[in-house]
């Protein structure tokens, strides 16, 4: 029997289980257990992809959480810990004699068994496999090749962000300059575009969008996700539903407006004041420091009139705790009162959430759920502003 659930796919690792740094721009509460707690009790995500899995100490923790009877491995792929599954992850920074710049992908495998495979594969190849998104001294398409040989999936990151991503910096004009496209099972969006906007660009047409949070924190954690057409969560059948088979799909993809996202509109990074695109010299302050925003350089890509019929719709919402009287206090109070952060975004009742909140901000959730939200776009690594009744909200 199908069933709707709810995924984040990109979520990294701060700390090891011993104190260790894994990605070290993330929180040092991020840990494999916090993560999976977290999501379990408080957002009410049913899948979760972890992608500093790869690291020794990762899979370590999460092989004392299935010897402690806390977490057990599926034979469908993943582990389940409570109420989600944890799918087995990497993040892996590319740069090879076909790339014009830096650029990251996501590595995805059905068991531990698997991705210690990769890891070992990998040790040579990196300077050092206890870190997130560590450079890769080798081809993308031997990468490639390797994950399907180990029988995962490979999708390209956060395709449109500025830096390190596959048009931000990767390639001229097309992903075949760095990749076998034909093993390619999906492409992440990121924070600064929805469906429409890749939409624009052929070569996307035939792949499903994924939207996921990368989040560096517990709290940003389903920032960005998806829902999902499953039998059940696990590898298996998401690797069905990246394939449309037998009825397995991605839903509907939720997301930030793009216009929230910090690489939006082309802007001077000193002065941050928008500029037009392909500026050379920032015309306010002289800096030559000029970030383009990945509208433009969607625009510049631009070579489709239409988009796929079957396009799973976007819904722009936010988190709770970027809106206006969502402290730590409240949102306690919410998952309290109404369960976890899915539930209260999707199914509380308009009664039930008035029981909580005040009027203006039940509004405003379920304005969200229909994907109205007004905002004022961010560029050049400054998140956009949340427009409430007149007044700008930072997030």
């Amino acid at each position: 029997m199908l069933s709707s659930y709810f995924a984040d796919l990109h979520i990294h690792v701060g700390r090891d289980m011993y104190g260790g740094p894994v990605k070290i721009a993330a929180s040092k509460h991020l840990t494999i257990t916090n993560v999976l707690k977290e999501a379990s009790r408080r957002k009410g995500l049913d899948l979760v992809g972890v992608i500093d899995c790869h690291a020794p100490n990762v899979q370590e923790e999460i092989v004392q959480l299935i010897h402690q009877g806390k977490a057990k491995e599926l034979p469908e792929g993943g582990i389940q810990f409570e109420h989600v599954t944890l799918l087995l992850g990497s993040e892996i920074e590319i740069y090879d004699e076909h790339c014009q710049g830096p650029l990251h992908v996501l590595c995805y495998f059905k068991s531990l068994n698997n991705m210690k495979d990769f890891t070992n594969w990998l040790r040579d190849k990196m300077k050092n496999i206890s870190l997130s998104s560590q450079r890769y001294y080798g081809t993308a398409s031997a990468l490639q090749h390797k994950v399907k040989e180990l029988e995962g999936l490979f999708i390209p990151a956060h395709i449109f962000t500025p830096f390190k991503s596959s048009y931000g910096k990767g390639v001229k004009t097309s992903m075949s300059e760095v990749f076998d496209m034909d093993l390619i099972d999906a492409v992440e969006l990121g924070l600064s575009a929805d469906n429409k906007m890749a939409d624009n660009i052929r070569e996307l047409h035939s792949y499903p969008y994924v939207t996921n949070s990368d989040s560096h924190s517990l709290a940003k954690i389903a920032r960005e996700y998806q829902k999902i057409t499953l039998a059940s969560p696990s590898f298996t059948e998401l690797k069905k539903a990246l394939r449309n088979e037998h009825g397995r799909r991605i839903e509907e993809n939720y997301g930030m407006s793009p216009k929230l996202g910090k690489y939006y509109t082309t802007v001077c990074q000193k002065c941050l004041k928008a500029v037009s695109y392909e500026t050379k010299i920032c015309p306010h302050c002289h800096s030559k420091k000029i970030v383009t925003g990945v509208y433009d350089r969607i625009q510049a890509l631009k070579d489709a009139t239409a988009a796929p019929n079957n396009r799973p719709e976007y819904f722009c919402q936010v988190p709770l705790e970027y809106l206006p009287g969502i402290g730590k206090k409240t949102f306690d109070k919410l998952i309290a009162s109404l369960g976890t952060e899915m539930a209260i975004l999707h199914y509380s009742s308009k009664e039930a959430l008035e029981e909580v909140l005040p009027a203006k901000l039940v509004d405003i959730i379920l304005a969200m759920r229909n994907g109205d939200i007004q905002v004022q776009a961010g560029g050049g690594g400054n998140y956009g502003r949340l427009l409430i009744s007149d007044e700008s909200i930072d997030i």
